[in-house]
């Protein structure tokens, strides 16, 4: 019995897994009916079988989904006489019932239940007789490509909601930082790069979420269709309507081809491809955490609601959440490339293979979550160290190209202002006092002919910051502008959910 593992929603307990499925009584001829498949066979699958086969520890997850389905299923035979109304009615008493079970944790699990989709109908038809009719017309194979592309859509719509709450959270800190004109140096090769504003910075990882967001919507475009109606691969000879269920269910749009309706995963590959995306994007904050909260860096001090402490060195505060943020991204690009590689040999139409598309499918979703809502409440706590992201970032060698550029605008050619300030850089980093070489570099600027005391007011704090003015450029005026855009998008993207 699975009555005392099962979780509000229906889902498994952590660390279920398909063994944990109750074994089933095998004889030479079996008890009786033991699967919905069990006339063409003299007897019971083995438990060995039964363990590799069955799914139900893993997607009961999708009981809703099935549920549903089986409603608009129902109520579609009966509009084209399939079924009398008060069948019809009878079956989708009996399925809210069977629903309620499962969600207040009182369905009494069957060992022969190897599907969401075999308790459902085992479940209902105890409860109403009428309910073996219920798979009329209807496939397991167009029945779970159904129940996933529900999920699907379901999961897709709740990881957008919560990846627009991060991009809401990121630009409210931007705005933050920019109104205290909050500046760090930017990085390339993870050096000292050019100032920019924090803000700016900020806003980067919000745009990255939000084509993030854009890729779920286009995973959610292509898994708004129904394939309920296809059967197990070449339609029915019954009078079904494929678009009355398609239109009960929400979808948008209905199958074209029965064999390419029940073999078709491209949506699963499609969202586990945003999704790996997403987690690229999310690690890339989370190395960044790591590194800003070192004591080399010491641009943050994360809240200690998400940090950690060491279990034998008490002063450390380590930056878990950050790391783990980092780690479950390879979880993600996992999932992807592993169902690539399920789908790539498949020959049309339902191979068993399939059933591996759920797994990787539920876990991404699941780590996806916890990444972002773990993030989400690090950056709206996070603290940032103005006085040491400033004095790094008011470093003279940071201004270095602003020495070149302003050269270039006085008419010497790019190439040859690099190298003269190359020249100045070289000359200042000869200095054998480290601590000498910035005041170093300014007087070898106000020295040299070509430059002189204006040039030199490029290297005064904060300059080289707030004279990036171009557009999409770390400047406090470009930022502000930026800040407008990437609101007006934001807003764009939660009206279009």
């Amino acid at each position: 019995m699975f009555a005392d593992d099962t979780s509000a929603d229906g889902t498994p307990p952590a660390g279920t897994a398909s063994g944990d499925t109750p074994s089933r009584s095998i004889g030479p001829s079996g008890a009786g009916p033991t699967t919905l498949w069990h006339g063409r066979f003299a007897g019971a699958p083995s438990d060995a079988l039964a363990a590799l086969n069955d799914s139900l520890p893993f997607d009961r997850r999708m009981f809703v989904e099935d549920i549903a389905a089986s409603r608009a299923h129902v109520s579609m035979l009966a509009a084209v006489g399939l079924l009398t109304d008060g069948e019809r009615d009878d079956i989708v008493a009996a399925l809210d019932e069977v629903e309620s079970e499962i969600a207040e944790g009182r369905m009494v699990w069957a060992p022969t239940d190897e599907d969401i989709h075999t308790a459902v109908e085992r479940r209902a038809t105890e409860l109403c007789e009428a309910a073996a009719k219920m798979h009329t017309g209807r496939s397991r194979n167009d029945q779970v490509a159904t129940d996933l592309r529900l999920w699907t859509r379901g999961a897709i719509d709740e990881l957008t909601g919560l990846l627009l709450g991060l991009v809401r959270t990121l630009a409210a800190r931007a705005r933050e930082a920019h109104g205290a004109d909050l500046r760090l140096p930017g990085y390339t090769h993870l050096q000292q790069a050019q100032p920019v504003g924090l803000a700016h910075h900020l806003a980067a990882h919000a745009w990255a979420l939000l084509r993030d967001v854009e890729r779920l919507g286009d995973a959610r475009h292509r898994t708004d269709v129904s394939p309920l109606g296809a059967g197990a691969l070449a339609g029915s000879t019954l009078p079904l309507d494929p678009s009355a269920t398609a239109a009960g269910l929400g979808f948008a749009a209905v199958f074209e081809n029965s064999l390419d309706a029940v073999s078709d995963r491209d949506f699963v590959a499609d969202t586990l491809f945003a999704l790996a995306m997403s987690g690229i994007h999310l690690s890339r904050m989370g190395e960044e955490l790591v590194l800003w909260s070192s004591a080399e860096f010491g641009f943050v001090v994360l809240d200690d609601a998400f940090a950690t402490g060491s279990s034998m060195m008490p002063q450390k505060k380590n930056p878990d959440v950050a790391e783990l943020a980092r780690g479950k991204a390879g979880r993600l690009i996992g999932h992807l490339t592993g169902l690539l590689a399920t789908l790539k040999g498949l020959p049309l139409a339902y191979n068993k293979d399939l059933q591996e598309d759920k797994e990787p499918l539920f876990d991404a979703v699941d780590t996806v979550r916890l990444v972002v809502l773990a993030l989400d409440g690090v950056m709206q706590t996070v603290e940032f160290d103005a006085a040491a992201m400033a004095a790094a970032a008011d470093d003279p060698f940071t201004a270095a190209t602003d020495l070149a550029e302003w050269l270039v605008a006085r008419g010497m050619p790019f190439r040859d202002a690099h190298g003269v300030i190359a020249g100045l850089v070289r000359q200042a980093l000869d200095d054998e006092e480290v601590s000498m070489r910035s005041r170093r570099l300014t007087e070898l600027v106000s020295a040299h002919p070509d430059l002189g005391p204006e040039a030199a007011r490029l290297l005064a704090p904060g300059a080289a910051y707030h004279s990036r003015s171009t557009p999409g450029a770390g400047g406090p005026d470009a930022v502000e502008a930026q800040l407008e855009r990437l609101d007006a998008a934001l807003a764009a993207a939660g009206n279009g959910r």
